[in-house]
């Protein structure tokens, strides 16, 4: 099969946005010989897969290909299985720079041959790049994962974020929202360039949507620093001036900025507010102590320093907003205390994009299943060190 990706990848870039999965479809049946295809994608609270080609599978046939599909997306691995009859259903995830979209179902009248399966697979890459693409021509992908209305907050929210994960040859990056469809003001962000990475998280003040414009404000500040050439300490500081030009201190955003050094694991720090980062070493959890500084906003012409701290190979940094730590439901002793050190262990042997839901799921079981008072972020890196791979999780 080697034009098959081609025929694909051509058929994917004259479809209109809102058809990728239709071209896809017509192009897969012609070149694989397929009987079914299907394309699923993750929710926002990357609880479960949802259909888009075929959005009223009966329920049976829904729950069969769920569990297979999800095994795919949680293993990012291909996954085989039979659909009776001597068919087989393929399973391949749709990643495209670690961001993890969902999965394509690809059904052939017998079992694939190697040279098929390796097709799919860049058929599934090429599909994985044409939908993150086109999200910004269509709301059709969107709406197949929202399993609720968003609130006018949340929308924001998640128009803003860089994605929900990445990946790089050192290092994987994770991040999750919650509540997923009504977060207000807590928000993370990132950049790769080279063997740097910088992340944000921002403890957003206030609640609904306030709260999300001025998060969207420093976001946007920072990034505007960053794309100038800023450093953290620039980042901060004109982040910390808009905000105060729009409010005179009477609001403001505890934020903190990290910036790796992919090569040796350095990592220079600005702590403006709450914020709280952690690291994972050898089942042990530790706060990384950073002197915390003032958060952006609070004063005119807040200066800020930098402070750093290392990384060992098989390294993972959580960080956290207030919302995950200081939650203390009907007077309850801090989730931070000991339950979400007990959660984070728990992700030892799972990638950054489980261990950020693992860790989401603590928080809601500490919270009796019930929706969260406060937002909540939690940020998952690992650091695999100069050469390491992108598969495993923490030591």
């Amino acid at each position: 099969m080697p034009d098959a990706s081609a025929t694909v990848s051509r058929a994917l870039r004259e479809a209109p946005p809102d058809r990728l999965a239709e071209a896809a479809d017509r192009a897969i049946r012609a070149r694989l010989g397929a009987s079914r295809t299907d394309v699923f994608v993750a929710d926002y609270r990357i609880s479960g897969l949802w259909p888009v080609l075929d959005p009223d599978l009966p329920d049976a046939g829904f729950l069969a290909c769920q569990g297979v599909a999800q095994r795919c997306f949680s293993s990012q691995q291909l996954v085989l299985d039979g659909a009776g009859d001597g068919r087989c259903r393929v399973y391949l995830p749709l990643t495209v720079w670690g961001e993890r979209l969902g999965v394509l179902l690809v059904e052939l009248p017998a079992g694939p041959s190697p040279s098929t399966l390796d097709a799919a697979a860049d058929i599934a890459g090429e599909l994985a790049l044409a939908l993150r693409a086109a999200e910004r021509g269509t709301d059709r992908y969107r709406r197949a994962r929202r399993r609720e209305r968003l609130s006018m907050a949340a929308e924001m929210q998640w128009d803003l974020l860089p994605g929900r994960s990445v990946t790089h040859g050192a290092f994987l990056l994770a991040g999750q929202l919650e509540p997923a469809y009504t977060v207000g003001g807590d928000h993370f962000d990132w950049s790769v360039d080279g063997d740097r990475l910088t992340v944000t998280v921002l403890n957003g003040g206030g609640a609904g949507l306030s709260a999300a414009l001025l998060t969207a404000v420093t976001v946007n500040a920072m990034r505007n620093a960053r794309r100038s050439g800023g450093g953290l300490v620039e980042q901060a500081e004109l982040a910390s001036d808009t905000v105060f030009s729009q409010h005179r201190g009477n609001r403001h955003v505890a934020t903190l900025l990290l910036e790796l050094d992919a090569t040796d694991g350095r990592v220079r720090a600005v702590d403006a507010g709450s914020p709280h980062v952690l690291r994972l070493r050898g089942g042990s959890v530790v706060r990384v102590p950073l002197e915390q500084q003032l958060p952006l906003g609070m004063f005119a012409e807040t200066r800020y320093e930098v402070q750093e701290f290392s990384l060992e190979p098989g390294d993972r940094l959580f960080v956290v907003s207030d919302g995950v730590y200081a939650a203390a439901p009907g007077g309850r002793e801090p989730f931070g205390e000991r339950a979400m050190a007990r959660s984070m262990r728990a992700t030892r042997l799972q990638p950054a994009t489980e261990a950020v839901g693992t860790v989401m799921r603590g928080l809601q079981s500490y919270h009796a299943d019930r929706d969260l008072r406060d937002d909540a972020v939690v940020v998952c890196l690992d650091w695999h060190g100069r050469g390491g791979g992108a598969g495993g999780g923490a030591r």
